[in-house]
């Protein structure tokens, strides 16, 4: 979740601090507003200024390093460098930047409302009246941030604010790789919320203002739908998949259909300006916003249905009973006189015998049979006789389907034993992986050049990136990734790295820059003839925001010192996939991986 989209809760949460803090002498924090991945928005009082105001933290997850932490601190300056720059009603205001502790606190507008994706998870779809009036909002917000020289780079219904009075802002302007968002890292990481990334964005293309248009469709599809138009909650790296290679999903039928469609064109230049989706979207709104987001869509109903993916506890009956509990239900005890029964239990009187047990007996009249031969009934049959008939029963009924079996086959001519199945399998074999030599650039901005060449499955998708920092210099990272987003090849070049650093350093943050529990190794062992080592480890992805799931991955590297660089060849899988994988990936892959420039 953005951390500004956090502002959009209703129901602040009261601290259990005594004292409340007061950040730079003049913002007293009150209470919690939401919180995510990077940190703390609280409801807070200027009270130099005497109005209420959002004061965002930055609150480090456990296990950041101090180079991810940096990385988020500036991405936090980012964004209020971002949003100072611009006036505009439907973008949120930012009001100040104060440090307490050396910490930066973003002190912005504080606007009591629900993100878009919160109204449409709460009731559904939105009208076409509603959806027009929120895309022409964001499109305005977008014109002038284009106008500024500003890329959103992540506009998504989470980032869309919708107050009861009905205004409608855009927040979170600060996208740039950060610790929880990066597109693809040495750890296999992907973005936070990639079913709205751009398809050159998701590729590692140069980033433009055509990204926001692309995130504008993807934001009104979901507006309108009720979803997005890629798999948000299943594996990140196979939802951006299908953003790069997939058909671009159509909207239903309606007047908004073909400015989504418009706005959702793989290539960027292909897609419609803002100022004619403003021309195309004003004349649906024939309502001001305030009341098409009547108060009601703002109050919680008791009664709000559940998602699919939020966890229930479900509470067994209890037992009739038991202790301290009270059955759920009265129990169906029979009446005190329930009637004349169907038969009436009468006592055998035997010589020698106590009472027997009662037995069922017909009634004294039953009326006539419909196979009566007289007044005489039939003696009842015995329990051992009973058994007797039903075994002899099931053994006649063996020795006649046998018997059958046997019969048919004589007269067909045909073997009593089935014909022995041939060695081979009916089951069709996938046909056999094919390999191509690959050309990858690894070098790094200052110029200092890496190429190399290697063999890749024919149709995995190149991607080209930069990895996350780690207290490390720079690096550049040259992907590439499986069709189906399940598993991939990455090659990280640090340039200069050698004779500052260590190969240690760089593998011990592989296991810092994951959090505690997520990171598991398994092997390790010196590479013949190299300075360096061949690792096994794995990797427990947990589910981005709103997405409770787990993905375990199993990568194999080398990591080895060439001259003055670092070099780091891994193969990333599944590990449900981690036998086949070494020998069908890894081993055939990364002896083939040679650096020629």
């Amino acid at each position: 979740m953005s951390l500004l989209a956090v502002i959009s809760q209703n129901d602040p949460v009261a601290t259990d601090s005594e004292e409340p803090r007061v950040v730079a002498g003049r913002y007293r924090l009150r209470a919690v507003l939401g919180s995510g991945s990077m940190g703390t928005v609280w409801s807070a009082y200027d009270e130099f200024l005497q109005r209420p105001v959002a004061v965002k933290e930055i609150r480090l997850p456990p296990g950041v390093t101090a180079g991810q932490a940096d990385e988020l601190r500036e991405r936090t300056l980012r964004e209020a460098r971002a949003i100072a720059v611009l006036s505009h009603p439907n973008v949120i205001v930012l009001h100040d930047v104060a440090r307490q502790d050396g910490e930066p606190f973003v002190v912005m507008e504080l606007l009591p409302s629900h993100s878009l994706a919160d109204l449409i998870r709460e009731h559904g779809p939105l009208t076409v009246e509603q959806a027009a009036a929120v895309g022409d909002a964001v499109a305005a917000a977008l014109e002038a941030a284009h106008a500024a020289g500003i890329t959103h780079r992540d506009v998504k219904p989470g980032n869309v604010l919708v107050a009861d009075d009905g205004r409608i802002k855009l927040t979170d302007f600060g996208i740039a790789r950060n610790v929880s968002e990066a597109t693809m890292t040495r750890t296999g990481m992907t973005l936070g919320s990639p079913a709205y990334i751009a398809p050159e964005v998701a590729s590692g293309k140069a980033v433009t203002p055509g990204a926001d248009l692309w995130g504008l469709g993807a934001t009104l599809f979901n507006a309108l739908e009720g979803h997005p138009p890629f798999d948000a909650d299943g594996d990140p790296l196979e939802t951006i998949g299908k953003v790069v290679r997939g058909e671009v999903p159509r909207p239903s039928p309606g007047p908004i259909a073909p400015v989504i469609t418009a706005l959702m064109a793989k290539e960027p230049q292909d897609r419609m300006p803002l100022h004619e989706v403003r021309r195309r979207l004003y004349p649906m709104i024939t309502k001001a916003p305030r009341v098409l987001f009547s108060p009601e869509m703002f109050q919680k109903a008791a009664g709000t249905r559940a998602e699919a993916t939020d966890t229930r506890e479900m509470k067994p009956a209890p037992k009739p009973g038991a202790s301290g509990e009270e059955p759920a239900e009265a129990s169906q005890e029979l009446a005190a006189d329930p009637g004349p029964l169907p038969f009436e239990p009468t006592p055998s009187a035997e010589p020698g015998h106590g009472p027997a047990e009662p037995t069922p007996t017909l009634a004294s009249d039953p009326g006539p049979l419909p196979f009566s031969s007289g007044p005489s009934r039939a003696p009842r049959r015995s329990t051992t006789a009973t058994a007797v008939l039903v075994a002899v029963a099931i053994l006649l009924f063996v020795v006649s389907a046998a018997g059958g079996f046997v019969a048919a086959r004589v007269i067909g001519a045909e073997p009593l034993v089935p014909p022995t199945r041939a060695g081979t399998s009916a089951t069709p074999q996938p046909p056999p992986t094919k390999f191509e030599r690959r050309t990858g650039d690894a070098s790094n901005t200052r110029g200092q050049e890496a190429t190399f060449s290697v063999e890749v499955p024919a149709d995995w998708t190149r991607f080209t990136n930069a990895g996350v920092g780690d207290n490390l210099p720079p690096s550049t990272l040259v992907e590439w990734v499986s069709p189906d987003g399940t598993q991939m090849l990455a090659v990280d070049h640090i340039a200069g790295y050698f004779p500052s650093y260590t190969i240690d350093q760089y593998v011990n943050a592989l296991s810092t820059s994951r959090g505690p529990g997520d990171f598991k190794p398994v092997s390790r062992s010196a590479l013949p003839g190299k300075d360096g080592v061949a690792m096994t480890y794995r990797t427990l992805d947990r589910g981005s925001s709103g997405s409770s799931g787990q993905l375990s991955r199993t990568t194999f590297v080398q990591v080895f010192r060439h001259q003055s660089s670092l070099w780091a060849v891994s193969v990333t899988v599944p590990t449900e996939q981690e036998n086949t994988a070494r020998t069908e990936l890894y081993e055939r892959i990364v002896p083939t991986f040679t650096i020629t420039g």
